[in-house]
This record gives structure tokens, C-alpha cells and sequence, in this order.
């Protein structure tokens, strides 16, 4: 079923493409920079279509790559902050710990204070 579809597919855009260029109405564009020479209506509307449809393609390429590096960069700086901040509370943790295992604590005995010597 999809091999009909294709042959008919192919067979209508040759047909639309032969319209097309069965024009024979020769024209001249001038543009602003360039001249083009005396050519077939139907071919140069073709050869426009093709560059329209080619250049929107790159641009639209372009456009989504710098959209998804910006959003993939929004995303890399949120985990980047969360790292952050969970490496900042595990050196808070560690330091907590260190200066408690550092200074015991003052050990009483019969009203008098006894204090490790500190290193």
C-alpha cells in the first residue's frame, strides 16, 4: 500500500512540476544587486522555492541549536546550584563534626572542672 502511494505521489509532483515548467512565459528579474537573465517563469519559480525552502531549513536548524544550548545552560546552572548547595552543607557537616570530636567536652568531678589540655 505504501509503494501505491509513493508511485502516486511521485506521479502527481512530476506532473505539477511539468505544469509548472510548461510555461513558456520567459521573463527577466532585475534585483537590487544582480540581474538574472531572461529564464522560464516556471523554472524560476521553482529555483525560488528550492532556495526559500533550503534557507529556512539551515535557519531553522540554527535557531533550535541555540535555543536547546540555552535551555540545556539553564539547566546544567540549576544543577550546578544544587551541587553547590549540597556541598556546602556536607562541609558544614564535616566541620561540625571535626570541631566536636576536637574539643571534648569539660568532665566534673566533685565541684571541680576538669578541661583537656588542648593540642
Amino acid at each position: 500500500m505504501r509503494f501505491i502511494f509513493l508511485i502516486i505521489l511521485i506521479a502527481l509532483f512530476g506532473y505539477s512540476l511539468a505544469l509548472v515548467l510548461a510555461n513558456s512565459i520567459n521573463t527577466q528579474v532585475d534585483l537590487l544587486f544582480a540581474q538574472i537573465p531572461t529564464m522560464n517563469l516556471g523554472l524560476l519559480l521553482v529555483m525560488t522555492l528550492v532556495l526559500g525552502v533550503i534557507t529556512g531549513l539551515l535557519l531553522g536548524v540554527l535557531v533550535f541549536r541555540v535555543v536547546q544550548t540555552r535551555w540545556e545552560i539553564t539547566r546544567l546552572n540549576k544543577e550546578l546550584e544544587l551541587v553547590r548547595a549540597r556541598h556546602i552543607q556536607a562541609a558544614a557537616a564535616a566541620a561540625a563534626a571535626t570541631a566536636s570530636v576536637a574539643a571534648p567536652a569539660p568532665v566534673k568531678r566533685d565541684d571541680v572542672t576538669i578541661v583537656p589540655p588542648m593540642m
